[in-house]
């Protein structure tokens, strides 16, 4: 990124600002006007000449004697030691998360506004309205005008880890208000660990937590019950169906894979189309072959996501649609064109070679789906109901695992009825009370939102390293952003405290980071920085 060719333009405006309070708030002594401090601050309306009047408390005995009192209102225009005013920040974070634009986009943007910034600049400017807008939405006396209405909080727990090995970023939502509550980063995700962030959270609300959602993680599960006894816990019905199925999907993907295998061949069938088209023999005859290629590579590049989307059945249907189509053409007209007959030969062989793969993924999965529609429970009944009627599922799946031949569906059915019983305790709190979900998947599809968001603006399709460092505040503010994209910087007086706090703590991960980062580059050196720090703390003094 360049850095700033021009030099910042002369202040357009001037500002005298002064302490309001007068006398110590310490000793009540009064405070007398020392010197004056002068800082040029760039805004959206011109350059700002602020002229500071500084205080000092004059009481030798005070223990803020001759300490300086700055002007309260001076954290209203920019931060400490900054030259960009906040609502140069808030622009900033505003086009980022609300318009997606990229950093050289951002920059564009404020240059034809006439302010002069270097590229590089804007990004130090999006970390400061990260951990500004963070520190503002955790504001409880924005969250309390927003949840009293409500009179209670559904909060959902779960974990993002944007690099394998490093921290975990685990975020608290509000299912019923979409707030975000809290995004801190945890090397260890212990029970303990995870019931201290959900007594933070429990403190700072103005309203009591009437229930939990969460996936069936053991440690979750321990925090829940440890930091909110009697609070209703429910677990993820997505997560107990993809958990308990694995197998079954394993099945699957592994016939789909095999299907897969012995359809291919089809790029020589297009390009032998392609030619003949080139040479003019038949184009109407190229264009059919095409087609019916074009559906067989749609089926084959139609993947699907766990736990009830069977993408080895739904290829194996559709392979058989197309083979059977291409066999009613052969039955009325008596012929296929060159193409279609070693397409229609290319799928026979495939399905044929497979048959006996899918039968078992078959059965087992009408047993997932069985189970999918009960706690779907389209007909709104009790759940006692849905108790019942799960246990009788179970008791069916159980005898079938029992007298079934098939030593892969006894597997599958094994393993679900091994999963149901840790899950069992939290299937059925959703239909003890409406503002319950059934899944945590609002919270899973915020993560999914934030990556998205991200890519779309960065160009980066994994998540960036960043989001380890900044993640605690940066998902925080890109989904307040979006959530409320009016609202900007709204921060209470003394801010600048608990953002130095916040900052401080960003810091220390950013440092772990570069140690890691160091260590990559030259282990060497790295270790031999190390020994001769212990090798000091060993010296005798």
């Amino acid at each position: 990124m360049r850095k700033r060719r021009r030099p910042r333009p002369r202040p357009d405006r001037a500002l005298t600002l002064t302490p309001v309070t007068v006398d110590c708030p310490e000793c009540r002594h009064r405070t007398y006007a020392d010197y004056n401090n002068f800082r040029t601050i760039t805004t959206l309306d011109g350059v700002l000449r602020l002229t500071l009047t500084i205080r000092r408390c004059p009481n030798p005995a005070c223990s803020r004697f001759l300490r300086p009192y700055r002007p309260e209102a001076e954290p209203h225009f920019a931060l400490p030691y900054h030259e960009f005013g906040l609502d140069v920040m808030a622009l900033v974070g505003r086009l980022r998360y609300a318009e997606h634009r990229s950093i050289p986009e951002i920059h564009r943007e404020l240059t034809r506004r006439g302010i002069v910034v270097a590229q590089r600049t804007v990004t130090n400017l999006l970390d400061r309205y990260d951990e500004l807008r963070a520190l503002a939405t955790a504001d409880p006396e924005r969250l309390g005008p927003l949840l009293r209405p409500q009179g209670r909080v559904i909060l959902a727990i779960d974990g993002l880890q944007p690099d394998v090995g490093h921290e975990v970023l685990w975020v608290l939502r509000d299912c019923l208000s979409g707030e975000i509550l809290l995004a801190r980063s945890l090397l260890s995700s212990t029970a303990k660990d995870l019931a201290g962030l959900i007594d933070q959270v429990r403190e700072a609300l103005p309203v009591p937590i009437t229930g939990v959602i969460s996936d069936g993680q053991e440690s979750i599960r321990k925090a829940v019950a440890q930091a909110l006894k009697g609070v209703p816990h429910q677990l993820c019905h997505f997560h107990y169906l993809r958990e308990a199925a694995k197998p079954i999907y394993e099945a699957d993907r592994h016939a789909k894979k095999e299907l897969k295998k012995r359809v291919r061949g089809i790029r020589k069938i297009e390009r032998a189309a392609e030619k003949e088209a080139e040479e003019g023999e038949d184009d109407a005859e190229a264009e059919v072959v095409r087609g019916y290629c074009a559906a067989v590579r749609a089926a084959l590049t139609d993947d699907g996501l766990p736990p009830l989307a069977a993408s080895g059945l739904k290829l194996q249907d559709r392979l058989s649609r197309i083979a059977a189509s291409l066999d009613q053409v052969a039955a009325r007209a008596g012929d296929l064109p060159g193409g279609l007959v070693r397409l229609r030969q290319l799928l026979r062989r495939g399905l044929e070679e497979t048959a006996a793969l899918f039968p078992a993924v078959r059965e087992s999965y009408k047993w997932v789906k069985r189970a999918a529609r009960i706690l779907k429970n389209e007909e709104a009944l009790p759940a006692k109901e849905v108790r019942r009627r799960l246990v009788q599922l179970l008791v069916r799946m159980r005898k079938a695992a029992v007298t079934t031949g098939e030593p892969s569906v006894r597997a599958g059915l094994k393993q679900f009825l091994k999963v149901t019983k840790s899950y069992w305790p939290g299937l059925f709190r959703c239909y003890e009370s409406a503002d319950v979900p059934r899944t945590n998947n609002d919270l899973e599809h915020t993560f999914g939102s934030h990556r998205y968001h991200e890519r779309r603006s960065s160009g980066r399709r994994r998540g960036s390293p960043g989001l380890v460092v900044m993640g605690a505040a940066r998902v925080i503010s890109g989904l307040a952003t979006r959530l409320r994209p009016e609202e900007g910087l709204v921060l209470r007086p003394g801010y600048v405290e608990g953002w130095r706090e916040m900052r401080a703590d960003l810091a220390r991960r950013r440092e772990s980071r570069r140690k890691q980062r160091r260590f990559r580059h030259d282990p060497a050196s790295y270790l031999r920085e190390l020994e001769q720090q212990c090798l000091q703390l060993l010296l005798p003094t």
